[in-house]
């Protein structure tokens, strides 16, 4: 049985092989042809119904204009392009490529203009909105960028609302992703470089920097790792995540982060950290990102620093109770109920006596009937999301509670650590599975097996490093200065006194 799924891998990994070879291929240079370029077209996009082609004459010279309905100003299509090019006039006998070369140059009014010699290259400019130029014994293309497309108009991203601060997030679009990044930093520093990934999507993502903040070997390595990879479509971020992390990471916590918010994005860019903008989504990659930032928010900025400290530690605490409390209390109640008081354990023992199942079993099941209800509530529709949280406070805060089904104590357990996880929704994922894992230990060991796990996860986050950079500095390596800005909030006439980059960044 071995060998048959030994022999099987193998054929598999070969016919894998083979397989990429036999995608990559060549760049197509584009023809003298103008027929064949056309035939080409048609080929290659077997008759879709939104390419538009429209063979004309230029200055008595055969042409066309390849467009994909939908992506392009019409209006601005008409009055830049179409009307000058057909109206051009010119008495000189130029030969075609001339011709080429004057309405490039003394007729377009357009100053989005990409010359092109491959089809790869003018399969993705058509289809990113602009219009492509053919002329006939001519082996180049003009492309003209005459975008018009719909988009979602910018507002405030739901996920990372703010009481103080811009109310302007990113869209789906990247241009305009950019501006919003530009408005705010209006340095000729700041840099924009645009990369593809996605063999078959040929996604475009932006990175976003500073030169002479940005380090070099990070941006560097960075580059090499989007060059590596492999994906056929990204349509998201997260697409992008693991392949920006070191290799062979095996924390539950993430190095790179993600923001909605052009703001947000801004401060990082100006620390020396990179952005990555994906077009098609709001969504912007941070990297690197370290631990602390997970409890950092702009709002943390604008407000008095005694209050934005007092905040900063009601996250950390939030945190430790969103992860450890559940497996803390199953472990006490189950091993070590004497360091209940007297009245409390009472209560305990009695609301355990009158349920069927034992403590952890019930913890659990109160947990996984809570993130059910919590998935639908983020699936359904608005309407319907209000009336499963209601539904669920209902049937399970107090009709279960009265059928005997779950303890009135361990249902006021669950319902801390549900709200504790919102207070930092950027760490949801992994404390939702952090907490189940806390409860199977605690009610297996005990509670020295709560803190023997505990301290595999700080050993494990305090190793993790991505771009050379420790996931947990400040804390580890300590660094006295910095921790004006993560145990407690300077104010800024102290935060403005000098601008430090990451710890232990290479440059």
């Amino acid at each position: 049985m071995f060998n048959i799924f030994r022999k099987l891998f193998l054929q598999y990994k070969v016919d894998d092989k083979n397989g990429n070879k036999d995608t990559k291929q060549q760049p197509q240079p584009l023809s003298s042809s103008l027929e064949k370029n056309i035939e080409y077209f048609k080929s290659s996009f077997d008759e879709s119904a939104d390419l538009t082609i429209r063979q004309i004459k230029v200055l008595k010279t055969g042409a066309s204009i390849i467009t994909m309905e939908g992506l392009i100003n019409k209006e601005t299509f008409a009055n830049s392009v179409m009307n000058p090019i057909v109206y051009a006039f010119n008495e000189d006998n130029l030969s075609n490529s001339e011709k080429y070369e004057y309405i490039k140059n003394n007729v377009l009014s357009t100053s989005d203009q990409i010359e092109i010699y491959t089809f790869e290259d003018a399969f993705k400019l058509v289809m990113s909105g602009f219009a492509l130029l053919l002329f006939d014994d001519c082996k180049k293309a003009l492309a003209i960028g005459v975008q018009g497309f719909n988009i979602r108009s910018i507002a405030e991203p739901e996920t990372e609302v703010m009481q103080k601060g811009s109310k302007e997030g990113f869209v789906e679009a990247i241009r305009i992703n950019l501006t919003l990044i530009r408005r705010r930093i209006k340095n000729p520093k700041l840099k924009f470089e645009f990369l593809s990934v996605g063999e078959t999507s040929k996604t475009d993502i932006c990175l976003c920097y500073v030169n002479g903040i940005v380090s070099k070997k990070i941006l560097a390595e960075l580059k090499r790792r989007i060059a590596k990879i492999d994906l056929q479509n990204v349509l998201a971020s997260e697409y992008l995540a693991p392949y920006l992390e070191e290799k062979g990471d095996l924390s539950f916590f993430s190095s790179v982060g993600f923001s909605e918010r052009p703001d947000t994005v801004c401060g990082k860019i100006l620390e020396g950290r990179i952005a990555i903008l994906i077009d098609g989504t709001p969504t912007a990659i941070i990297v690197p990102y370290l631990f602390v930032e997970y409890f950092q928010t702009l709002d943390d900025y604008a407000q008095r620093p005694y209050f934005a400290t007092l905040t900063r530690w009601l996250k950390y605490i939030s945190f430790f109770i969103s992860t450890l409390l559940p497996g803390i209390y199953v472990a006490l109640a189950v091993f070590n109920p004497e360091v209940f008081p007297d009245r409390l354990i009472n209560k305990i023992a009695f609301a355990v006596a009158g349920t069927p199942f034992p403590l952890m079993l019930e913890t659990l099941i109160i947990h996984f009937i809570y993130e059910i209800m919590r998935e639908a509530g983020l699936r359904l529709p608005r309407p319907l999301g209000h009336a499963v949280s209601i539904v669920g406070a209902l049937v399970i805060g107090e009709t279960a509670v009265n059928a005997g089904l779950v303890g009135a104590p361990t249902l006021m357990v669950v319902a801390l650590t549900a709200i504790s996880s919102y207070v930092i929704p950027n760490l949801y994922e992994p404390t939702a599975i952090l907490r189940l894992i806390f409860i199977l230990v605690g009610g297996v060991l005990g509670i020295w097996g709560v803190v023997l796990l505990f301290s595999v996860l700080i050993v494990n986050i305090c190793t993790k490093t991505n771009f050379g950079i420790p996931f947990v500095a400040p804390i580890a390596p300590f660094n006295l200065y910095s921790m004006r800005d993560v145990v407690m909030r300077a104010g800024w006439k102290t935060l403005s006194k000098k601008t430090e980059k990451v710890q232990n960044m290479p440059h």
